[in-house]
């Protein structure tokens, strides 16, 4: 009985070590109004290739963010350090942003993240997904990336 208990915490220890350092890129974007079905069609059958284009790439998501990721900017550097600082009362012209779709890529996270990404970025396959991807999109989106520890 204690040699199975032994091998269940080494099984439970070792799923957890094989998925330490995984890396999640994920990207928020707003899609085009003239993006035909066609485009998205294409957009969708590509992003979803990526695991059978690039072995680092375990799964993809791509669809319609449940609820739409809305952002404040404005071009007045100083009103932006003074509001990130905290300060009360700071006025500046705004701009919205609002990004209704978005991508998740789960990477096996063997390496450094930085150099995955790079990798991933330089793939081949990236400028064939690329030409589907600006075909949906306005230019620009919120990107992010998770690693697991």
């Amino acid at each position: 009985m204690r040699q199975l208990g032994i091998t269940l915490a080494a099984v439970v220890l070792s799923s957890c070590l094989a998925q330490a350092g995984d890396l999640m890129h994920c990207f928020a974007f707003t899609p085009i109004a003239e993006a035909t079905q066609a485009d998205w069609d294409a957009f969708y059958k590509a992003t979803y290739d990526w695991p059978k284009k690039h072995k680092a790439i375990k799964m993809v998501w791509a669809g319609k963010l449940l609820r739409p990721l809305v952002q404040f900017g404005t071009s007045d550097a100083e009103a932006r350090k003074k509001a990130l600082a905290g300060e009360k009362g700071v006025t500046a012209p705004l701009t919205v942003t609002r990004r209704e779709y978005g991508v998740c890529m789960a990477f096996d996270g063997t390496g450094d993240p930085a150099q995955i990404l790079k990798t991933y970025a330089s793939h081949p396959y990236h400028k064939e997904w690329t030409a589907t991807y600006e075909k949906v999109r306005v230019p620009g989106t919120t990107t992010y990336d998770i690693v697991s520890k």
